[in-house]
């Protein structure tokens, strides 16, 4: 049996897991540089081909999106942005897989492949709840109505 559903629950259940999943990518960086504090080394790439200011310009736009969408779930309403939304958390997908499956094969430690699998059920939990509030009819109202 469906309870009643409110307007902001799965407004407030995206933000809660983008704001989950953003402190999950920040500790996967404080995760590999915590050799640093036991005087080991942590200059290695996994990725030899690509320039660093590339590397760093892609690590910004991960999380300036996942930034923008938990503001712009906040105060953008309208089916356009539910389909760019779901559209973002699908993309997020792709990466997160295909950054486990790297880090799998490149062999990172056990910790690091810990947190990305934890990660990534976060974003699967995000694609679905996303993928609900998509299909929501609450927001689905016509911008303009006719007069009848």
């Amino acid at each position: 049996m469906r309870t009643h559903h409110h307007r902001g629950d799965d407004r407030q259940k995206i933000i809660a897991l983008w704001t989950a999943f953003l402190l999950g990518m920040l500790f996967h960086t404080q995760l590999a540089l915590m050799p640093l504090f036991h005087g080991l080394s942590v200059a290695h790439s996994h990725i030899n081909d690509l320039p660093l200011t590339t590397l760093f310009w892609l690590v910004l736009g991960v999380f300036g999106m996942a930034m923008a969408a938990i503001i712009a779930t906040a105060f953008v309403k309208g089916q356009r942005y539910k389909t760019l939304h779901f559209g973002l958390t699908l993309l997020y997908t792709v990466i997160n897989i295909s950054h486990l499956t790297l880090d799998l094969i490149v062999g990172v430690p056990s910790y690091q492949l810990c947190l990305m699998g934890y990660l990534l059920l976060i974003g699967l939990l995000l694609n679905l709840v996303a993928f609900q509030w998509f299909h929501s009819e609450l927001d689905k109202q016509p911008v303009l109505r006719s007069a009848r």
